[in-house]
Formats: C-alpha cells, structure tokens, sequence
C-alpha cells in the first residue's frame, strides 16, 4: 500500500482512540453522576451524545471510503474491520452512559442507598473493563484484551445480585418501586457496557491474530490466559 494510504490509516486509528477516550469519560462522568446525585454530571454526559453520535458516523464514513479506494487486503483490511466493530461498540458504550446519567437526574436517594455499593463495585469494574479493553486496541496488546475477558464474570454477578435484591425489596413492600426500578436500570446498562467492552477484547484478538472468538469456547480460555 501506498504511504499515503498508510497515513491516512493511522489517523483514522487516532480518531477511533480519541472516541474511545471521549467514552471513556462519559462512561465515568455518568457513573459519578449517579454515585453523587449530581444533575450537572448527569446533563453533561447526556449534551456529550450528539458528538460521540457524529464523531461514529465520520469514522464509520472513513472506513468505508478507504476500503472502496484502496481495497486492502490482510492485516490492513483485519484493522479497517475492527475500526468499523469497535466504533459501533463504542457509540453503544456512549448512549449506556446516557441511558444511566438520565435515571441519575430523577434517582431517589433512598432507593439508591440500599444499592450503593454494588452500583460503585460494578462501575468501578466495567471501568476497569473498558479501560483495559480500549487500551487493549490502542496498543494492539492480547494481555490487556485477556484482562478484560477476567472482568465480565464478577460483572455479571454483581447484576444477579442487584436483580435478586430488588425483587425481594418488592416483596417485602411495593412502595417505591419504580424508585427500584431506575437503580436496576443503571445497573443493566453498565451490564450492557461491560458486554460492549467484551466485544472490544475480541475485536483486538481478530485484530492480531486473524481468529474470531466470538460465540465461541475460546473467549474463556482467553479470560484464564
């Protein structure tokens, strides 16, 4: 390929990073929005969508205009596929953090106090998750895109356990319900993030070896090293 071909690749890579990072910021403004009641956090993030909503669809633009022009082949065509991947993640990623800062806006203290610290457990590890997995592609690193995989298991648990509380709360007494149901919301959508952030990892193991582990045992095996 041709060394402008190839410039305007890395640049279309440093584009993708500098979304991620937006994500990432979001991902954590909302989750502090949430921890803290902070209504100010919480319209942040959500005024933030329109560009992380552009910014996909420039990206995913790019991608294709590229591979019209150049048709690349091998590990150029595996990174211009991954780009495409992970960008759709990644605006997932963004509108979880939405969907969360705007429970955040109307969450009732009390309902949130029961859940506290489950809600700050799971943020903290789908931030790890997240972090590891974006780092994971920005570098092109397997090990980091492993330690990703390790997260999702703990996540998971953490939002059975937040289900099974609630409903037991329910059944104990129905008054303030739906103030329940906005802290089990927050919870499915950092589920959901931790799920867009698996499909990151494997992106990144596609990306350096050419095999594709979704849907597959191999995910787990990944996971333990």
């Amino acid at each position: 390929m041709t060394t402008h071909f190839v410039n305007l690749l890395e640049e279309l890579r440093r584009r993708s990073a500098r979304m991620a990072s937006l994500v990432e910021d979001m991902f954590q403004e909302a989750c502090e929005s949430v921890i803290d009641t902070n209504d100010a956090l919480a319209d942040r993030v959500i005024r933030r969508d329109n560009e992380v909503d552009s910014e996909e669809v420039a990206i995913e633009s790019e991608v294709i205009r590229l591979m019209a022009l150049y048709q690349p082949v091998g590990s150029d065509l595996r990174l211009l596929c991954a780009i495409l991947k992970i960008n759709n993640d990644l605006e997932r990623i963004a509108d979880c953090a939405v969907n969360v800062a705007e429970r955040a806006r109307h969450l009732e203290k009390d309902a949130l106090s029961c859940h506290r610290d489950t809600i700050t457990d799971m943020g903290k590890f789908v931030g790890s998750m997240l972090r590891n997995a974006v780092q994971s592609f920005a570098i092109e690193d397997i090990g980091l895109a492993r330690k990703a995989f390790s997260e999702d298991e703990r996540i998971d648990a953490l939002y059975e356990q937040t289900i099974k509380k609630i409903v037991a709360e329910g059944a104990t007494s129905s008054e303030g319900m739906a103030a329940r149901l906005d802290v089990l919301s927050v919870a499915k959508n950092l589920e959901r993030i931790a799920d867009h952030a698996t499909n990151i990892a494997e992106d990144v193991i596609f990306l350096s070896t050419g095999e594709i582990v979704r849907h597959t045992d191999n995910v787990s095996h990944l996971a333990g090293g």
